[in-house]
This record gives C-alpha cells, sequence and structure tokens, in this order.
C-alpha cells in the first residue's frame, strides 16, 4: 500500500513535469514508475486479484500512456513502439476490470499513424481488426483511415492538407514525416511527367507557400531552375530521331548474316 502511495504520489509528479514541458524531469519520473510498478503483483500477466488491483492497473495504464506520448514528443519512434506495446494489454485485457481511459483512443490512433507512416500496412490493418468497430468513428482512428484511404488512392494533396487538420498536435511529428514521404513522391512523379515546370505550378502542386521553402525543397532534390528562374528543367530538350541515327548498313549486314545461317542450315 505504501509503495502504490507513493507510486501515485510519483505519477502526480510526472503529469505536471509532462505538461509544463519539462523534459529531464519526464523522463526521469517515468524510468522511477517503470521500475516502481513491477512490484505490483495485479499488472499483466499475473493479474493477482489483490486488493488495490484496480488502482494498480489503472497508474501502471497512465504510466504507460504517459510514457508513450512522452517518446513521440522527443521523436523517438522505437521508444513510441515499445511503450505502446507495454500498453495495449491495459486496453484490450483489463477492459472489463478498470475503467475505460480517457486516451485510449489518441495513443491507439497514434499508433495507427505511426504505422502508416512507417509503411507497415499489413500491421496496420492488422491493429485495426483489433479496435471495436464503434471506436473506428472517433476522430483520432477516423483520421487515420482517411490518410490510409488518401495513400492507397494516391490522392497526395489530401495527406497535405490533413496536415493542418490534425485532431491533437501529438499527432504532429508523425504528420511531418507522412507530408516529407507525400512531397518526395510527388516530386519523383512531377521529374516523370514533365521535362519543365513553371515555379507557381511546382509550388501548388507540392503544396508549398513560400518561395524559400521551394527552393530549399529543389536544392535537395537537385532541381535547375531555368536562366530567367521562372520554371525548373527536368530533362534537356532532345532533337527528334532521324533517320540518319539509323544504322541502316548495320541492320542489313545483320539481315544478310541470319539469311545465310538460316539457308546453311535448311
Amino acid at each position: 500500500m505504501a509503495d502504490l502511495a507513493s507510486a501515485k504520489k510519483t505519477l502526480d509528479g510526472l503529469v505536471k513535469a509532462y505538461a509544463a514541458g519539462d523534459a529531464a524531469k519526464t523522463a526521469s519520473l517515468i524510468g522511477t514508475l517503470k521500475v516502481a510498478i513491477t512490484a505490483f503483483p495485479a499488472l499483466p500477466p499475473l493479474f493477482e486479484q489483490t486488493p488495490t488491483a484496480t488502482d494498480e492497473l489503472t497508474l501502471a495504464r497512465e504510466v504507460l500512456e504517459h510514457a508513450t506520448l512522452f517518446a513521440v514528443s522527443q521523436q523517438d519512434d522505437a521508444a513510441a513502439e515499445r511503450n505502446f506495446n507495454q500498453l495495449r494489454p491495459y486496453y484490450s485485457d483489463c477492459a472489463g476490470m478498470i475503467p475505460p481511459s480517457p486516451r485510449q483512443a489518441l495513443l491507439t490512433g497514434l499508433n495507427l499513424l505511426r504505422l502508416l507512416v512507417q509503411n507497415r500496412i499489413a500491421e496496420f490493418h492488422t491493429e485495426l481488426e483489433l479496435i471495436p468497430p464503434e471506436a473506428h468513428t472517433d476522430t483520432h482512428v477516423a483520421f487515420c483511415l482517411d490518410l490510409e484511404s488518401s495513400l492507397m488512392e494516391g490522392a497526395y494533396n489530401k495527406i497535405l492538407a490533413a496536415s493542418t487538420a490534425i485532431p491533437t498536435p501529438d499527432y504532429a511529428h508523425f504528420m511531418t514525416m507522412l507530408n516529407a514521404t507525400v512531397r518526395d513522391e510527388i516530386a519523383a512523379c512531377m521529374e516523370r511527367a514533365y521535362k519543365h515546370l513553371n515555379t507557381n505550378d511546382a509550388a501548388r502542386l507540392l503544396s508549398v507557400k513560400s518561395g524559400k521553402e521551394l527552393d530549399e525543397f529543389a536544392n535537395e532534390r537537385g532541381w535547375v531552375k531555368r536562366g530567367d528562374g521562372s520554371a525548373f528543367v527536368f530533362r534537356e530538350e532532345t532533337a527528334p530521331p532521324n533517320a540518319k541515327d539509323i544504322p541502316s548498313m548495320q541492320l542489313i549486314n545483320q539481315t544478310l548474316l541470319y539469311a545465310k545461317e538460316l539457308e546453311r542450315i535448311v
């Protein structure tokens, strides 16, 4: 009981430190609490029915929720995945043992978005199967479903537009990564589809707001501007094929050789 009371007090400190953006203190308290909850017998996989089982499970779930959110805020994708995997049993196996978490939809959606950004589509759909159908309409989950649909359709403009309508700032890190991937895909299509493209049209296709941002992106791609700076040149104009370019004598000699070999075989 004393350990549980101490853990609750430490959790209060963690909540305040995370809200205040104190990364060092948040990381330290998460480490302390993760060690503390290992002493709770009610946690999975043991699930011992102790008098304080509900409090132990609820506290452990909240610790792992903050650990996942903190990992995302620090752009530590591996830690975010590890923490969510530890958190998942509290949303599934413990569903009837403790009250629902107000953060469950947020974190479930965050996990779906991470899988989508990492192009782990099969795992995305596997996770989706584990989510109750009624939860699919939640803002956080529905946002990820719409993104996946747009991605499969190749509707990249919808994905770029979605970055301005994220349901929570916690999604910003993964949306930045997804936008970068989508812009690279659009740029690759532009390079194949056009020999040259007006800078204004390029900015519109890439959903870039400023000339500086467009120039930075173009430099990363190695794009070259036309002399007057009005367009990007992806491929130099080439003259149409000329009859003189056809190696006629070589073709004639090869044809005669084939005919001679055929005559010899027959």
